[in-house]
C-alpha cells in the first residue's frame, strides 16, 4: 500500500503548486517579502507608512455556489467571489486589503481544476488591489464526493486608527446610498438552486433571463469587489458606515452599522431589481419579509453620507469604472430615522 492507493496523490499536489506558482506571485504588491513555499507568508506593513496602523481581518467561504460550479464545470470564477466575500467586509471598516490566503479541500486533487480557482482568486486580489502569499491544499478521499471541493479564504487589511469607519455617528436624516451588485453575489444559493432546479425544472444550461443567459451564466456571475470604490469614497468624502449586504440582506446587514436608537428607512422602489431577483420571488412564491432577509435583491453595498454630500458621491460612484469598462451604479435608497426601540428593524417600504 502506499498513499495513493488510499486516494491521496502526492505528486498531483506538487504539480498544482509548481503551476500556481507563476499565478500567486503575479499579485504580490509592496510590503510582500516572497517565501513561497515556505512555513509561512511574510509582509512587511512598515513600508506602509502609517501612523497608526489597525490591522483589520475577516475570513469567510462561499457557501453552496459551489454546487453551481460542479454543475457546470466550471471553475475560474468562484475564486472572485472567495476574494470578494472577505474582502468586502474588511473595507466596510474603511481598512485598505493588504494580503489574501486561501483553504482548498477536495475528494480528489486535479491540477487542472485547481490552477482555475487559483486564477479566479488571483484575479479577485488584482481587482481588491491586495497580494495572493499563500493558503493551503488538501486532498480528502471519502470526505467529499468526488470531483467536489470547498474553499475558505482569510484577508487581512490596514487602516488608521482615526479613520475607522463603524456608523457610530450616524445620525438622523444621514441618507443611505445603495451600490448595485452583480447578481446574488454568494448569499441564497440553497434557496435560489432550488427554485430553479427543482420547482422551475431547469438545467444549468437552460435559459434563465429574457437576455438568453443561461442558469449556470447567472448564477456563476462573480461577487463585485468594493474595496477600491471604498477607497477613492474615503478620499473624497466624510463616509459615516458602511454595510455589506450578505447574508441577512438589507436588514440584517444595516443594523449592524447603525447606533442605539438609530435605525433605518428603506424605499424598496428606488432601485429597478434585477430581472432574476423578481423571478425568484415569484416562482418561489417567497414573502417580502424573508425575501429581503435572504437575498441582497440588486443592493450589494449601503453607505451611509450625510445629506449635504449625497449628491456629489452618488455622481462620484456612479462615474467609476469597475473593470472592462463596467461602471458601478449607486442610487439614494434611504435614511436614518430615529427609533425610539434599541432592539430594531429596518423598515422597507
Amino acid at each position: 500500500m502506499d498513499y495513493k492507493n488510499a486516494g491521496v496523490d502526492i505528486e498531483a499536489g506538487k504539480k498544482a503548486v509548481f503551476d500556481i506558482s507563476s499565478i500567486v506571485k503575479s499579485t504580490y504588491t509592496k510590503g510582500v517579502i516572497d517565501n513561497f513555499g515556505l512555513f509561512g507568508s511574510l509582509f512587511s506593513i512598515g513600508e506602509l507608512n502609517f501612523k497608526n496602523p489597525v490591522l483589520v481581518s475577516g475570513t469567510d467561504g462561499v457557501g453552496t455556489k459551489l454546487k453551481v460550479a460542479f454543475a457546470a464545470n466550471k471553475h475560474d470564477t468562484i475564486g472572485v467571489d472567495l476574494v470578494a466575500m472577505s474582502v468586502n467586509d474588511i473595507a466596510c471598516l474603511g481598512a485598505k486589503p493588504l494580503f489574501f490566503l486561501d483553504y482548498i479541500s477536495t475528494s480528489n486533487l486535479k491540477p487542472d481544476v485547481i490552477m482555475e480557482i487559483v486564477s479566479g482568486i488571483a484575479e479577485g486580489c488584482k481587482l481588491a488591489k491586495c497580494s495572493l502569499l499563500g493558503g493551503e491544499m488538501a486532498e480528502m478521499p471519502s470526505f467529499y464526493l468526488k470531483d467536489e471541493y470547498d474553499l475558505a479564504g482569510f484577508a487581512v487589511g490596514i487602516v488608521e486608527k482615526d479613520e475607522i469607519i463603524n456608523g457610530s455617528n450616524t445620525c438622523e436624516g444621514d441618507k443611505i446610498i445603495g451600490v448595485a451588485s452583480s447578481g446574488l453575489h454568494s448569499n441564497g444559493y440553497s434557496l435560489a438552486r432550488k427554485i430553479i432546479f427543482e420547482l422551475m425544472g431547469l438545467n444549468i444550461n437552460d435559459v434563465l433571463l429574457s437576455s438568453g443567459k443561461t442558469a449556470g451564466e447567472v448564477l456563476l456571475e462573480p461577487t463585485m469587489i468594493y474595496s477600491e470604490l471604498i477607497q477613492n469614497l474615503k478620499k473624497n468624502f466624510k463616509i459615516k458606515g458602511i454595510a455589506h449586504i450578505t447574508g441577512g440582506g438589507l436588514p440584517e446587514n444595516l443594523i449592524r452599522i447603525l447606533p442605539d436608537n438609530i435605525t433605518a428607512k428603506i424605499d424598496k422602489s428606488s432601485w429597478k431589481m434585477p430581472e432574476l431577483f423578481n423571478i425568484l420571488k415569484e416562482k418561489g412564491g417567497i414573502e417580502d419579509n424573508e425575501f429581503y432577509k435572504v437575498f441582497n435583491a440588486g443592493i450589494g453595498l449601503a453607505i451611509v453620507v450625510g445629506k449635504n454630500v449625497l449628491n456629489e458621491a452618488l455622481y462620484f460612484i456612479n462615474d467609476l469604472e469597475y473593470i472592462n469598462s463596467k461602471r458601478f451604479a449607486a442610487y439614494e435608497i434611504g435614511e436614518a430615522v430615529f427609533s425610539k426601540k434599541s432592539a430594531k428593524d429596518v423598515m422597507l417600504y
